[in-house]
């Protein structure tokens, strides 16, 4: 119709002399003509379109599950949400009661430990589940292989992991009810879409949707208006993901400690997945109407909790990114045999039928159970129905070529990692109520003991951390291990890999460094708690530690001796202790700093000589020494809570842990023992590791739910 206006228009201006009658006829030619090319044009193009092929497999994964399997699979979606505060609190809610209002057999983890998360889940009971035993980074940023670890380790028959703000719609269910019959393990990625106009909201119960008037809208008349509004969002990061739980994993080799919704992570994920030929990979972007809403003027910020906020603008870096970008590159395949989605297998949905499609070999698979059986063995006919069925799969065929998701060739030149903040910008916001500290000095050589100490202050819920490194390779390891690090530009260089232990000149080096910080951070106002990482935290120790008041020097004593004082000369350990900023304390480590400067020795001699005299002249009983011209009380710990590594023979007992829980040790030093090597060997046969790292590569969750007995054995 609109050619024939545009043609009787085009001959009227162009040739006024002709009548009316004469225009019109030509108009009616023009439309035969256009008619007849277009018919010539697409019997032109079919003759290019794949034949399209349809296989059954008894045998294969298609084949139906038993009937006695066929029950409605229990579903657990988990998803890491921002606080519940303000629009975005609101598009979360929204999203959570879409999935609840699916199905009963639906339950919701939300990994997170804002107040206001456990506020909104107390709203649903046993159906909503808030899981803060995941790891986070130092920004309260969930890492990637701790959620898919616990959702691996669900009991429901199906794990989904999911953006807080997708809206899920029934088809979701049907899809997911299907799939789950497929006799192999499986999972499925559908790619979210954007809509920008949404005006819509669910009734009290969660189930229908309702116009702003209150007026409920059928669920096809929702998804005519959201097919109109919305735009794809292909391979973005809040893809979703499912799999069913069986036997199998997910995939082969270690997950890296990618920070969640930083980028990458969905991708190397699939990818890896796809690779490790354990599942049947498959894109169901067709069938699963997930989408978000999103303003124009939304900030496209990555998930974070309230404690980010509160770096400012900061925050607003790649430094994060670039963490995850580097990370794919040393791990899995995705830099060196990257996968595109849109070769994935295709599960669409043509008159009502589920069926899967291959791209590149044009082959449509079905189950059996779906139709007759003649309708699905050998070649299609060229039937009217079988037309249409063409027709319709060679739609979804051409939608899927153009959408095409590969990672930026950024690999082959990274940028080096460096956090934005520094020393005075990290201690406000990791210190806690009491403007308290744990500082942790530590180089590449002794990464395994970090990270094994991260971990167990993790484990204990201990947040106010801080590592120095000495050294850039341990900076960038404990950035990507989500860890407040810094460094040091007067930190020694060139520490030695496996000779810095007692008594080298390497050790003496950095034990000076560490007395040189702790003063550093006395004089910008915060207690230090000071920790080597071989130090193994069994309890947390420091409401203890902050019993002692002001002006008093809380340190481990070295003494292993049982019928002596601990207060020995020299047998102050400074590799465990604790100092508050006061007046007395910083003028008793200046002397100590200034006094290490000046010695050959480590600093621990420099303690005990400053702050107890010259052989103990300052000694006070058996626990406490005096320093005169400070005021400052120095008070060795008991050694039954806070035992060195040489005392009663510990590190022989058989079973360590249960010999320290027996006198209820806060913390167990393994000192006493010359040598990295040593000491490794010493915590790993007596099982005290806090987190799991197939050869030595640090990428576990500290603890898990799939780990949970492992763990438990060793704590």
């Amino acid at each position: 119709m609109l050619s024939s206006i545009i043609s009787t228009m085009n001959f009227s201006l162009f040739f006024p002399s002709l009548s009316f009658n004469k225009a019109l006829k030509l108009g009616v030619w023009s439309i035969w003509l256009s008619g007849f090319t277009l018919i010539c044009c697409s019997f032109y193009a079919t003759q290019f379109l794949p034949t399209v092929k349809v296989e059954f497999r008894k045998s294969s994964f298609l084949y139906p599950r038993n009937s006695a399997d066929k029950n409605d699979p229990s579903i657990t979606l988990f998803s890491a949400p921002s606080p519940f505060n303000g629009s975005v609190g609101k598009r979360q809610g929204l999203a959570v009661r879409s999935w609840l209002g699916l199905s009963p057999n639906i339950n919701v983890v939300l990994f997170g430990n804002d107040p206001s998360i456990q506020s909104f889940a107390s709203a649903f009971g046993s159906r909503v589940y808030v899981e803060s035993d995941i790891d986070f980074s130092f920004l309260n940023v969930p890492f990637f292989h701790s959620m898919v670890a616990r959702a691996e380790a669900s009991s429901s028959d199906i794990s989904v992991l999911i953006h807080p703000e997708t809206i899920l719609l029934q088809d979701f269910l049907s899809t997911v009810n299907h799939v789950y019959e497929l006799d192999h393990d499986w999972f499925l990625i559908a790619s979210s879409k954007r809509s920008y106009f949404f005006p819509f909201s669910l009734d009290n119960v969660g189930r229908q949707w309702l116009r702003e008037d209150g007026i409920p809208i059928s669920l096809q008349k929702l998804q005519e208006v959201l097919a109109q509004t919305w735009q794809w969002d292909y391979c973005g990061g809040r893809m979703l993901m499912a799999w069913n739980n069986k036997d199998l994993p997910l995939h082969m080799g270690v997950l890296p400690p990618f920070l969640y919704g930083k980028g990458v992570d969905n991708r190397w994920f699939v990818n890896e997945i796809y690779h490790s030929n354990y599942r049947f990979v498959f894109d169901a972007s067709w069938t699963i109407s997930n989408f978000h809403v999103q303003n124009s003027d939304d900030d496209h910020e990555p998930i974070q909790s309230n404690r980010a906020s509160t770096f400012a603008d900061h925050t607003k870096t790649n430094w994060e990114y670039n963490g995850n970008l580097q990370l794919a590159e040393l791990y899995g395949l995705l830099s060196s045999n990257q996968t595109n989605f849109s070769d994935f297998a295709k599960l669409v949905k043509c008159d009502g039928k589920f069926m899967f499609t291959n791209k590149d070999q044009n082959i449509v698979y079905s189950p059996k159970h779906q139709g007759s059986n003649s309708l699905w063995k050998g070649q299609v006919e060229q039937s009217r129905m079988q037309k249409k069925l063409i027709a319709c799969l060679t739609g979804f065929s051409i939608f899927a070529r153009i959408m095409n998701c590969s990672v930026e060739s950024k690999m082959s030149d990274p940028v080096p990692l460096h956090l934005p903040y520094g020393l005075e910008m990290l201690l406000p916001n990791l210190a806690d109520e009491n403007k308290s500290v744990v500082l942790a000095v530590a180089g590449y050589s002794y990464k395994d003991m970090l990270m094994n100490w991260v971990c167990r202050l993790r484990h204990l819920m201990i947040n106010n951390l801080l590592v120095c490194a000495l050294d850039d390779e341990t900076y960038e390891f404990s950035i990507q291990q989500g860890i407040p690090v810094f460094r040091d530009s007067l930190a020694p260089r060139n520490i030695s890999f496996n000779d810095c232990h007692f008594g080298t000149k390497c050790f003496q080096k950095v034990t000076k460094t560490k007395s040189r910080l702790v003063l550093q951070i006395l004089k910008l106002g915060y207690n230090v708690i000071l920790s080597d990482v071989d130090v193994y935290w069994f309890k947390n120790p420091i409401p203890l530690l902050q019993t002692f008041g002001p002006a008093v020097f809380v340190a481990q004593s070295d003494e292993y001796n049982v019928s002596v004082p601990i207060n020995l000369p020299r047998r102050l350990n400074s590799g465990f202790y604790f100092v508050r900023s006061d007046d007395p304390t910083i003028a008793a480590m200046e002397k100590v700093v200034m006094h290490a400067m000046t010695s050959d020795l480590s600093e621990q001699p420099s303690f005990y000589d400053t702050l107890c005299g010259l052989d103990g002249v300052n000694r006070v009983g058996d626990d406490r020494c005096w320093e005169p011209t400070t005021n400052l009380t120095v008070q060795f710990l008991d050694r039954n809570l806070f035992p060195n590594g040489a005392y009663q023979g510990l590190w022989e007992e058989r079973n360590v842990r249960a010999a320290c829980v027996e006198k209820g040790c806060y913390v167990l030093h393994n000192n006493w023992i010359s040598g990295r090597t040593k000491k490794l060997e010493r915590q790993l046969i007596n099982s005290i590791q806090f987190c799991l790292f197939p050869n030595w590569i640090l990428v576990w969750p500290c603890f898990s739910r799939k780990n949970t007995r492992h763990a438990e054995e060793l704590l």
